[in-house]
């Protein structure tokens, strides 16, 4: 089966979307473990094409026709994650990427993991204003908040939301991680995120 990890990966990153989602169906209808489709196959490609862009060897258009790609073969994989996963929390997840940045793929994937170890999870979208992300812990009183940032440009927003959170009175009720290409962990402790 590892074989045919391969190719879903190959073919990903080759931007075959035919191949990757006949690849797809057919590890599922093999009943090969969803969560291994999606991290041995599919994940494994976007990482390997970060490399690649890391180096100069990959630009922007592969990356977001690879995304898509990602995104149909996960309308398959996901429902299966979810059937299989057995384990049910009361965790409630926010997650955004923060406004002005219109990239979902990292956050998107973040999501899918953690809906299959059973967090009940409110995806807000990309592009989303600080208000809005406040104003969802407000009504959820969720105990996690994911902020993606892609852009350096669009991390300081990953900072007010945090300083609206503290002014808000909800920042002590909820562990805040932030992500993204140009995060680090050093970024996360200047502007107090947990993780």
């Amino acid at each position: 089966m590892t074989e045919q990890l391969h190719s879903l990966r190959d073919a990903i990153l080759g931007l075959d979307e035919s191949a990757a989602l006949k690849t797809t169906e057919e590890l599922l209808a093999a009943e090969v473990e969803p969560q291994a489709i999606l991290e041995e196959g599919m994940t494994a490609a976007l990482l390997e094409l970060g490399e690649r862009w890391k180096r100069g060897d990959a630009f922007l258009p592969e990356v977001i026709a690879a995304a898509a790609i990602f995104e149909k073969c996960n309308e398959y994989v996901e429902p299966a994650l979810l059937a299989k996963s057995q384990r049910k929390t009361s965790d409630k997840v926010v997650i955004a990427t923060v406004k002005g940045d219109l990239h979902d793929l990292g956050k998107n994937i973040v999501a899918a993991m953690l809906k299959t170890v059973g967090m009940e999870i409110h995806d807000l979208g990309k592009n989303v204003p600080t208000e809005e992300i406040v104003a969802a812990v407000r009504e959820l009183q969720p105990r996690f908040v994911g902020l993606s940032a892609l852009l350096t440009t669009t991390m300081p927003e990953q900072q007010a939301v945090i300083e609206a959170l503290e002014e808000a009175g909800l920042r002590s009720q909820v562990k805040v991680m932030v992500g993204g290409a140009p995060v680090t962990q050093e970024w996360a402790d200047e502007i107090h995120a947990d993780g």
